[in-house]
Formats: structure tokens, sequence, C-alpha cells
């Protein structure tokens, strides 16, 4: 840059600018006064700080005469790209402040299959692709020490005793159901009832205990074969649904996440087909977590759909 342009650039006043691209648009002392919220001897002198800067004579005026000059052809062509561009400079900070960034950690149980909730991560990733998401699955006992810590942004598990330090939203019912797998005696046959899982194997979960969130299903298990073996256990969904397929023995599932095992011909299910045990799933937040915006956004999306879906379509497998 040479030196008198350089020193051009210190002189000019941007606002200068912006007040000859009116006066041109204006064609009027009078109407560019008033479209600036100035008074007409502000914008007379504006323009003549502006041609003493230049050193050139821009508009040429007179009674009936309103004339823009090459030179002042020439620079409102510059002028008019140079308040484009300030203008476009709000926008571009304003990008900048909602580009949704950040990382987002769900602490999560193993068996929890809800179509919406795919649904808002898809939707989630589409609007903000800059943030990303991080899923950490475990027992919902795992899941609620994640939360309680700080260590994750929000959990999603099953709940038997709430913890009172955080909040919980209730997200979706699910029923379970016992099954087995092709190796199994039972696989495949009819009319039977709860008299012939007795003297069977059993796989179950980890949490499947009288004092954990899957009681109903231990409840229903003890009913059913009070005296079997447990010989197969996991705080983890697909190694359950492994263990039942590989033939280790009998094992609860969700309805609905075994409904396609079933179709399939991979899984038999098993009685009792009535009243099957339900288990509540929860989105689980700490208020004490201070979220960042991704974190807060997804979790805001989420608990908004759960809001607008009525508890009966939230209501799986029954």
């Amino acid at each position: 840059m040479d030196r008198d342009a350089e020193n051009l650039a210190r002189q000019l006043d941007w606002n200068l600018l912006r007040m000859f691209v009116v006066l041109v648009d204006s064609r009027s002392i009078t109407l560019a006064a008033s479209r600036l919220g100035l008074q007409q001897p502000s914008v007379s002198s504006a323009l003549k700080r502006l041609e003493e800067t230049l050193g050139r004579k821009l508009i040429e005026r007179g009674p009936g005469k309103f004339n823009v000059t090459d030179a002042g052809k020439q620079l409102y062509r510059e002028a008019v790209d140079i308040n484009g561009s300030i203008l476009r400079l709000s926008t571009l900070m304003r990008d900048i402040q909602e580009t949704v960034q950040g990382h987002v950690k769900i602490a999560m149980a193993s068996h929890v299959l809800c179509e919406f909730f795919d649904d808002i991560l898809g939707d989630f990733h589409i609007q903000h692709p800059q943030a990303t998401v991080e899923i950490i699955v475990g027992p919902s006992h795992h899941v609620i020490e994640q939360v309680v810590s700080r260590q994750a942004s929000f959990g999603i598990c099953l709940v038997y005793n709430k913890h009172p330090k955080l909040h919980y939203k209730h997200m979706f019912r699910e029923h379970f159901g016992l099954y087995c797998g092709p190796k199994h005696p039972l696989f495949g046959k009819k009319n039977l009832t709860t008299k012939d899982l007795a003297g069977n194997n059993w796989v179950s979960f980890t949490t499947d205990q009288l004092s954990d969130v899957l009681r109903p299903v231990t409840l229903l298990r003890a009913k059913a074969a009070p005296e079997d073996a447990v010989v197969g256990s996991s705080a983890n969904l697909e190694e359950v649904r492994r263990m039942i397929l590989s033939g280790l023995g009998i094992g609860p599932l969700p309805v609905h996440v075994a409904k396609r095992d079933v179709e399939m011909g991979y899984l038999h299910r098993l009685p009792p087909y009535d009243d099957p045990p339900e288990i509540d799933v929860y989105v689980t937040t700490n208020p004490a977590t201070k979220l960042n915006r991704a974190e807060h956004l997804l979790l805001k999306n989420l608990t908004d759909r759960i809001d607008s879906i009525p508890l009966e379509d939230r209501i799986f497998g029954g």
C-alpha cells in the first residue's frame, strides 16, 4: 500500500461513505437527511468533508440540479460494495455466534430403543453439524452416577429410586417379555404356559434383582421358575440377546426391541403373554450442571418432543 492510500485509509470516515450512498440513491439532500435521521446542514457538511478528504468534486448541486460526477460515480460503486460488506459483518458475527459447537455426552442404559429419540439425534446433526455427540452405555445406576457427578450432559435410563438431586422426565414405557433362541427345546412350540418354563436355565440382566430397576422382571422370573438357575448375565442388552440366541437359557427382553428378531425367526416369545412387566424410562438431568449451547439445545429438543407426544403413544410393546 502506497503512502497516499495509507493516509486516505486513516483519514476516511466510513460513515461518510454510507451517507454518500444514501445521498446518491436519494438524489436529494432533503430526502437523504430524512432517511439518515439527520438535519440537512449535517448532510451537506458531510458531503463537503468527504470531497475534501478525497480531493474530488463528487456531486454538482444547484437549483434543480443534482449530478453525480465521474469521480462520484466511481466512489459510489466502491462505496456500495464497502457498505454491503459492513452490513454483512453483523450477519457474519451472528452466524458465528449462532453456530452451535460443543460436545454432548449422553449416558444411556443399553436397552433403550426409541424411534423419536433417534429422529431427534438426526435432526440435531442436520441443524448443528459442528456439534459432536458421544453416547456411553452402561447399567442404569452407572447412568445416574454419571449425571450426579456432572460427567454426562444428561442420562436416559430406567429408574427405581429417584435421586433427590436430579430431575426426571418420563420418556417412555416399555414392556418386557420372555424369549428363547432356536437352540432351545421350547423354541417354536405353541400353547405353552408358564408351567412349561420350569426346569430351564435362565439368562438376564445384572440389574435383574428385587432391589433394582428391573424388579418387575425379577418378580416375573421368580413366579415362573423360582428354583431355576441364572447361568448368564450382562448389563448390556446385546449380550443378553446373544446368550438367549446361543441357547444358554430363557431370558427377558423389551418386547418392542425383540419384535424384529421374532418376525425373522431368531427369537421365540414365551408366556406369559398378558400383562407383561412394564418399565419406565426417564431422561435424567442434573440442575447443577452448566450446559453448553449444544447440550442445552439437544436436551430441549428431546423434552419438547416428549411433551408433544401423548403418553399412550409413548408406551411400547404392551
